[in-house]
């Protein structure tokens, strides 16, 4: 039975409100079930790459950016980048650096849009996007390589490293871990905190939720996760620290918030980091949306405004 909770509507406004809202997330789920069986692989294999990398970029054209926010592309070297900055008065001592998803084979800045507008918005910062090097042309560790080149970008720039607020949703969310990793290892100065949507945390993908939630995510497969691991390093070892944040020593890291939707595949890959970070003595955050599906954050729904009132909520105040 769901809740419904009043703001001076009456009983059927309200009523109709969530009807709306249910049937605008049905759209969505149809939308991404149609986009997911255009593009994802039906066997281990990296097939139809190039085909991929286009339902990614449909996805992000499917959802229209917020407004409000100016975005200004621009290249560091030879690596597309871009800031969003919003547009009315804004906080210019912090920074969101943001790692897009895509199971690093995957994925561009217009597709980072999307996301880097809503933190924008929800934070007030500004939001650098990187559009780092794909596999399987450029497998592990580029993609870290040029998360280490946008990190020292913005180091250059004169923020502290405490001034930076580390998201990533999905591949991009192993990515924000991997970085804070490297980055301790290298005895440098950490983020002040990570904001993390549907991480993929396990890329040797040991969690119950692969068989629980099979039939229930639209997103995402094993097998379509299993062929882009393979892509991004192929020569395995996926369970080590490196290409596996789940399993990594994570003692010292800054707060982290991890959201998550219950339909997914990733599930545990979330639960089973935030026991980790539990275990380490990091303070951490886990929020789950139990009928929404992986990066449900992207999308024009109730949902995902909720969500990005807690991201603004746990950057500005936790």
């Amino acid at each position: 039975m769901k809740k419904l909770w009043f703001t001076g509507q009456s009983f059927s406004e309200a009523a109709e409100e969530l009807s709306v809202n249910e049937k605008a997330a049905q759209a969505m789920l149809a939308a991404l079930k149609t986009v997911h069986s255009l593009s994802a692989p039906t066997d281990g294999a990296l097939e139809g790459l190039e085909r991929q990398r286009q339902s990614q970029n449909i996805l992000g054209r499917l959802v229209s950016p917020e407004l409000g926010y100016s975005w200004e592309p621009f290249q560091l070297g030879s690596m597309p980048m871009a800031w969003a900055r919003p547009e009315c008065g804004h906080d210019r001592h912090h920074v969101v650096l943001y790692c897009h998803g895509g199971g690093y084979t995957s994925g561009n800045l217009g597709y980072a849009r999307v996301l880097a507008s809503k933190l924008a918005k929800s934070t007030g910062y500004e939001v650098l996007s990187f559009e780092y090097r794909l596999a399987p042309e450029h497998p592990y560790p580029a993609a870290l390589e040029d998360a280490l080149a946008a990190w020292d970008y913005l180091m250059e720039l004169g923020y502290g490293a405490r001034d930076v607020v580390l998201a990533g949703d999905s591949a991009g969310g192993n990515l924000a871990l991997v970085l804070t990793q490297a980055l301790k290892e290298a005895g440098r100065r950490l983020p002040g905190k990570l904001v993390l949507c549907s991480p993929w945390t396990d890329m040797s993908c040991s969690g119950d939720s692969y068989e629980a939630h099979k039939e229930d995510d639209p997103v995402l497969t094993r097998a379509y996760l299993e062929a882009v691991r393979q892509a991004y390093a192929p020569q395995g070892g996926w369970d080590q620290p490196e290409l596996s944040p789940l399993f990594q020593d994570v003692s010292g890291f800054p707060p982290v918030l991890v959201q998550y939707g219950g339909h997914e595949i990733l599930a545990d890959d979330a639960i089973r980091l935030k026991k980790h970070l539990d275990e380490a003595g990091v303070p951490n955050v886990l929020q789950c949306w139990p009928e929404m599906w992986h990066v449900f954050q992207m999308f024009p729904l109730p949902q995902s405004q909720q969500a990005m009132e807690r991201v603004a909520a746990f950057v500005l105040d936790y």
